[in-house]
C-alpha cells in the first residue's frame, strides 16, 4: 500500500470509504452454516455517519482495529464496539436504525432501544471514558474501526466469525475489507495500527504489508469468552499498549479493572 497524494485525502472521507465498502459487499454471497448476514453499513448508516464525521476528521496517531460487529454492539448502533448505552451517553450519538433485509428471530435489531449490552463494547469504550474522561481527548490520539462490518449468524443464532468462513467466501471478503482498511489508513495516517485480538492484528499485517512506515501491534480482545479479559481487561490492554510504545501519561487512570 502506498501513501498517495494530498489530493486523494481531500476527495476521500471515512464515510465515503464506508459507502463504497457497503456497495462492494452487496455482491458477496455466503452459504451454510451461515443463514443470516447483517450489514449495519446499510441499516445503521445514520449513527455510523455521525460517528465517522463527528470523531473521524483529520489524522490520528493510533488506530484500534476490531474484527467484526458483535450482535449487541455495532450490529445495533452502527458504531464499532458500539454498546447502545455508552454510544448514547458518552459518545452522544443516537440516530434512527432500521432493520436488516433478513432478520434472525433470535437476534432482533432494536437499535438504541436494544435492552442487551455489548460487553466487549462496555470494556473498550468504558476504558476510553475512564482513562480520557471526554471523547474529544480520546479521539485526539485514537480512532476505532472494524476490519469487517458484517455479522454472520447460524440458524441457531450463534455468531460465526469471519475467520471461520470457508476459504472461497473468506478470500473475496478479505480482499474488499483489505482495500477499505488501506483507504482508511491512508486517510488517518496513523503511526501504529493496533489489532484488538489476533485476527485483527493478522489482517492489518496482511493488508498493510506494503507500508513499512506503519507499525502493527495487538492488544487483548475484551470478549467475555476470554478468561484473561475477564480478569481485568483495562489493565491488560494498557500493558499491551505500553509494550507497543504508546504512552498514556497525562490522562486519568482507569477507575476499575474491567
Amino acid at each position: 500500500m502506498k501513501h498517495d497524494s494530498s489530493r486523494s485525502r481531500k476527495t476521500e472521507s471515512l464515510f465515503g470509504i464506508h459507502c463504497h465498502l457497503k456497495k462492494e459487499l452487496r455482491n458477496l454471497e455466503f452459504g451454510p452454516p451461515v443463514t443470516h448476514v447483517y450489514n449495519p453499513l446499510e441499516y445503521a448508516a445514520l449513527p455510523l455517519r455521525e460517528y465517522l464525521e463527528l470523531f473521524g476528521a483529520g489524522t490520528r496517531e493510533i488506530v484500534l482495529l476490531g474484527m467484526n460487529p458483535g450482535p449487541f454492539g455495532m450490529a445495533q448502533t452502527g458504531v464499532p464496539f458500539g454498546d447502545p448505552v455508552i454510544v448514547r451517553e458518552w459518545l452522544r450519538i443516537e440516530a434512527p436504525v432500521g432493520k436488516p433485509e433478513k432478520e434472525h428471530p433470535k437476534r432482533p435489531i432494536g437499535g438504541f432501544l436494544s435492552s442487551r449490552r455489548e460487553i466487549s463494547g462496555q470494556r473498550l469504550w468504558g476504558w476510553a471514558r475512564d482513562r480520557f474522561v471526554t471523547p474529544e481527548r480520546f479521539f485526539e490520539r485514537f480512532f476505532v474501526l472494524n476490519y469487517c462490518p458484517l455479522v454472520f449468524m447460524e440458524e441457531t443464532g450463534k455468531n460465526r466469525t469471519p475467520d471461520k468462513l470457508p476459504a472461497g467466501e473468506r478470500g473475496p471478503l478479505f480482499d474488499i475489507c483489505d482495500r477499505a482498511l488501506q483507504s482508511c489508513v491512508r486517510l488517518l495516517s496513523p503511526r501504529i495500527v493496533v489489532g484488538i485480538g489476533a485476527f485483527a492484528e493478522n489482517r492489518a499485517r496482511a493488508a498493510l504489508s506494503g507500508n513499512p512506515e506503519i507499525r502493527i501491534g495487538r492488544v487483548l480482545h475484551p470478549s467475555p469468552a476470554s478468561p484473561a479479559a475477564n480478569g481485568g481487561w483495562a489493565r491488560a490492554a494498557e500493558r499491551d499498549l505500553e509494550g507497543l510504545g504508546i504512552q498514556l501519561q497525562g490522562s486519568t487512570s482507569p477507575k476499575s479493572a474491567r
